[in-house]
């Protein structure tokens, strides 16, 4: 039976994929750079040093990622601020079924902290969630399993006692790593086969994950 459940952040929790990669579209146009979406893919679930090296293998390596990296989250936390932050289908309706029930929740994302709290507050979850890890917090970013793992650590529970929800194929080849139960719900891009035979199913939205508890069946 599981006790704990690991949340990815971007994609995952945030409806926030579609919002970056129009910024760095944007973004990328004003250096005189095209950004396509199956490049934009490649940078799904990476830390901090492997998106920086999906741009210089597009664009070289004098390209200024760093600095427009910046920018777009300068522009993803102006929209937040605006628009409000665009929880994904059943995110609420989930983490207070686990609060209700005893559950510890993780959130194990590449993101850094500093925008994960502003998010969590802006979004009304903060209460919700247990604790968190950062990209930063660990030595190795996905698909390295350290994130996972630390996060485990946190949760205070067994690996068959937890259970990791992910979107990208970075994470789910982490979470196998980490020898942890990983149900994928896919945003921009469903899991090739490699990757979706290492989950413990796929699913449309957080509702399936809700009900799969309610039901017993997690």
């Amino acid at each position: 039976m599981k006790r704990a459940v690991i949340f990815d952040m971007d994609g995952l929790m945030i409806d926030s994929e579609r919002v970056t990669f129009e910024g760095y579209q944007e973004l990328c146009a004003k250096e005189g750079k095209i950004l396509d979406e199956p490049t934009y893919l490649l940078c799904l679930g990476k830390p901090v040093p492997g998106i920086y090296q999906v741009f210089y293998d597009a664009f070289g390596d004098d390209f200024p990622i760093p600095r427009i990296m910046k920018e777009n989250h300068l522009r993803m936390a102006r929209v937040f601020s605006s628009e409000g932050v665009p929880v994904k289908e059943g995110l609420i309706e989930l983490l207070h079924y686990l609060k209700d029930n005893g559950y510890r929740t993780i959130v194990a994302t590449s993101s850094e902290r500093n925008r994960v709290d502003t998010i969590f507050e802006e979004a009304g979850i903060t209460d919700l969630i247990d604790d968190s890890v950062c990209g930063s917090e660990v030595e190795r970013g996905k698909p390295n399993p350290d994130i996972f793992l630390k996060a485990l650590n946190k949760a205070g529970v067994r690996k068959e006692e937890a259970v990791i929800l992910e979107d990208s194929e970075s994470g789910i080849e982490a979470g196998s790593r980490a020898g942890i139960d990983v149900i994928c719900i896919p945003d921009m891009k469903q899991p090739e086969e490699q990757y979706a035979i290492k989950c413990r199913s796929l699913e449309k939205s957080l509702l399936s994950v809700l009900h799969q508890l309610e039901n017993g069946e997690l």
